[in-house]
Formats: C-alpha cells, structure tokens, sequence
C-alpha cells in the first residue's frame, strides 16, 4: 500500500467512530464508558461559557425558517419542517424563561419571498400558537405548501426593516434555519451582508444540509455563529446554544433606559370596557401604561402609543444576572471535599469537583450546569451571606 492510499481523505479525517470509545469493563458493563462520554460533554458545555463578558438583558430576535421544497425531505422525522416547527416549540418556550423581557418573531421563506409568520413580540403564547397552527396545516396538507426556493436575501431585508428601528442599547440577532443549498435573490446578497453589519444585525445559521460559502461569510462579517445539525438532538443542542444572549457587541450603547411597570387591574375591579393594543378588541381589566394610559393584556411590550417599554418586576429582576455572569468555576480533583455543597450527593474519586473562588464550596458537574443554565447564583455565596447576616442580626 502506497503513501497515499494510508492516509485518508480530508474529509475523513473528521469522521469518528464514536462506538470505538465504548470500552467494557471488567465486567462486562458499558456504562463507565457511556458515563465518560456524558461528563465530556458535560465539560465541553462547561467550558464554552465565558467569565468576565458583559451580555444584553434586552434581546430582539427573528428566526427565519425555510419552508421551501427541500424542508419536505424525511431525514428528520416526519419531515424537515414539522420537525423545526417542534424544536421551534421547545425553543420559544426556554428563549423566553431565560429573556423574560426579550421579544421574538418568526419569518418564513419559501417560493423567492419572505413573509412574517408571528411579529416581534414578548408574548411566548403567541408565537407557540402560531407556530402549532403552522405545523398543523403542513401535516394536514402532507406537505403539500412546501415549494420553491428561498430568498436569505429577501428574508434578511425583512428583519433589518424591522430591527434597524430598535433601540441601540438591545441587542439585534437573526437566527436561520436553513435546508436548502439554494437561495433565490432579487439582488447581490453581498450588499446585504455590509448593510447588516453596519446596523450591528448579528446574523446566525443552522444548516439542515450542508455548509453553504454565503453563509459562512454572512455570520463571519455579523459576528454570528454557523453550525450544521447531526441529528434531532444536535439541532436542538444548536438551537439552545442560542438561548443565552450574546456578548454586547460594540454597537450596543450604555445609557438609561426609560421604563413602565403598570400594576394589573382585574376584570372585578375594572368597570369600563376599553380597546386591548395587544389582542385590539374590547375587554375589562388589563395593564395599563403609566404614562399615555394604553392598556394591554400581557407583559413585556412596548407601548405603540408612546413607545414606553413595559415590563414586570419580576421581570427585570430575572434578568438582572445577565448583566453580571457567574465566575467560573475552578475545577480541581480536591479529594478533601468528598460531596457536592449543593446536592449533597457524593463526588466519585476519579470525578473533578467544581470549587467556587469566592465560597470555597466543592460542586459537582451536574449542579455546576443547574447553577449556570437555571439558578444563575451560587448557594455556597448566598449561605455564606445568610449566615453573616443572622450573625449580625444576633450581635444586634
């Protein structure tokens, strides 16, 4: 065997055998290897979150979805379209747990044109009724509706009309989910592409198929990210890798930003019928705005009467750790701390345990995620707080 045909090709050389990493043990038993190959994904999370980087607590996104021809194909289950429409699902419902006072809207692609599936907004019912009805009408039509080619271009002058009007202190962000290897635009994408950059759009991809040069260029010169799907769980590993808003771009300004926290007025308490601006009909009760007195039914949103945004306490205040991330964790094999500070729970010898540079508690992989993905401070920090506090409080 000659010296070419030992190595392999480009394209192999990426290629991993995954079952090979798979080792049994003395007994007989996978699941110390499958258990190696969870933590290193662990890990790998763990170790794509960055310290010290100031994110955005006001977020507007659009997702443009393609439902051209080539989203009918059924290497995801039923087809590609039904199954984004899913993963569409899950997201919305996670993007805005993490963004409460976030707003989103979907665009659509298909036949050389861009339509607007659900408009920006801050409701998560919305856009998820939309969206239901929407995978509904292609799994009732047998995807039927799916047809033509669609236009990036067309659907990114779409978002930028949209985007272009928000305030410079939100971030602005385009995500798309792309399956075909086509686009059909009225003019030279390129153009775009700086028109989107000088806005501050960052621009993101998920390919259903495979990487496309346009679209590298477009995330490399928006500062946004490309990735291509695997598998359903890969997809939706993409999708939520977008869920945590971005680092703060040099777009974005620092300045006081001017907001409204109206109180509710149930239907019992009110007794004057007046026009909802979210639902635009007739109703009793609801938020109204502080300032022009416009009443709506849901919160977060801005008033289009006098452009004040509207936002719950709680709200605010569950987006307040986006403004100062957690410090990472060190991670050591400090066989001093036997169980994790927070679950409890045992920490195996030939595991790594996480250590909190302020608290000096031990934690474990599993709980140093929770801590970073859903509780967003340190229970090692806050019992050290409390019990200063009570200290004082006895002293007192």
């Amino acid at each position: 065997m000659d010296e070419d045909n030992e190595q392999a090709y480009r394209w192999e050389g990426g290629y991993k055998k995954t079952w090979e990493t798979l080792k049994e043990d003395e007994s007989g038993s996978l699941q110390a290897s499958i258990d190696e190959e969870i933590r290193k994904a662990k890990r790998k999370r763990l170790s794509a979150k960055k310290s010290n980087v100031r994110l955005g607590m006001m977020r507007h996104l659009f997702i443009i979805l393609d439902m051209s021809a080539p989203m009918d194909d059924h290497d995801l289950k039923p087809n590609r379209a039904t199954c984004c429409l899913k993963m569409l699902e899950i997201f919305v419902e996670e993007f805005f747990d993490q963004n409460p006072i976030g707003q989103l809207g979907v665009v659509t692609t298909k036949d050389k044109r861009a339509e607007i599936l659900s408009g920006m907004s801050g409701s998560s019912h919305k856009h998820v009724d939309l969206i239901k009805k929407c995978k509904e009408r292609i799994i009732k039509e047998n995807g039927i509706s799916l047809t033509g080619e669609p236009s990036l271009q067309n659907s990114l002058e779409l978002c930028k009309r949209t985007l272009k009007q928000m305030p410079k202190h939100a971030s602005r962000e385009a995500l798309i989910i792309l399956g075909s290897l086509t686009t059909c635009d009225p003019g030279s994408l390129y153009d775009t592409i700086i028109e989107l950059k000088n806005e501050g759009i960052r621009c993101s991809v998920i390919g259903l198929s495979a990487e496309i040069h346009i679209c590298t260029k477009l995330t490399k010169e928006t500062g946004g990210s490309y990735g291509v799907i695997l598998d359903e769980n890969h997809f939706l590993d993409l999708l939520r890798d977008h869920i945590p808003p971005p680092s703060s771009s040099e777009h974005s300004e620092s300045s006081l930003i001017k907001m409204g926290f109206p109180q509710h007025t149930s239907s019992r308490q009110s007794t004057k019928v007046s026009l909802c601006m979210t639902t635009k009909k007739f109703t009793l009760g609801g938020y109204y705005c502080p300032q022009c007195h416009a009443k709506y039914s849901e919160l977060p949103v801005q008033c289009v009467t006098c452009s004040l945004t509207l936002v719950s306490a709680p709200h605010l205040a569950r987006s307040y750790h986006h403004l100062f991330p957690l410090p990472i964790y060190n991670e050591t094999n400090d066989s001093n701390i036997s169980a994790c500070f927070s679950c409890a729970v045992a920490i195996p010898t030939d595991d790594s345990v996480h250590i909190c540079s302020i608290c000096k508690e031990g934690f474990c992989i599993d709980c140093n995620l929770y801590i970073r993905d859903t509780l967003h401070c340190c229970p090692g920090c806050i019992n050290s707080r409390s019990e200063l506090m009570s200290k004082s409080t006895v002293q007192c």
